[in-house]
């Protein structure tokens, strides 16, 4: 049987399976030849990066209307309050995260288009 517990502890599994190597960590793929300040140029490509915060306040926004989708649909759907506060939870974790990987995204476009200031043909 599926239960919110499950369904929460599948979401931090995602969330950190996804978030493990991009973000800063992110090397973009180079279409031709590398010069000697590649790894130099990468590396400080990929401070910018890190540079930017994990979480602010539209983490904590996503976090809340994640929150109260999942503690509105459960009563909508179930016709009765008895897991208000699990499904708030999910939807506060599902909402999270889907704002973190977001911000890794945003962290590998700003690497590639480092990059690409830097003169190198990104691809991807």
């Amino acid at each position: 049987m599926i239960t919110v517990k499950n369904i929460s502890a599948l979401f931090v599994i995602g969330a950190l399976a996804a978030c493990s190597n991009s973000g800063a960590n992110y090397q973009p793929v180079i279409d031709g030849p590398v010069g000697p300040n590649y790894g130099a140029d990468l590396a400080a490509c990929q401070g910018i990066a890190a540079s930017q915060p994990v979480a602010d306040g539209s983490t904590a926004g996503a976090a809340a209307i994640g929150a109260g989708v999942a503690a509105t649909s459960s009563v909508i759907f179930n016709d009765n309050g008895d897991n208000l506060g699990e499904a708030a939870a999910v939807g506060a974790l599902v909402g999270a995260t889907g704002d973190a990987l977001q911000k890794n995204q945003q962290k590998e476009t700003i690497i590639r288009n480092c990059m690409r200031g830097r003169g190198y043909n990104v691809v991807a």
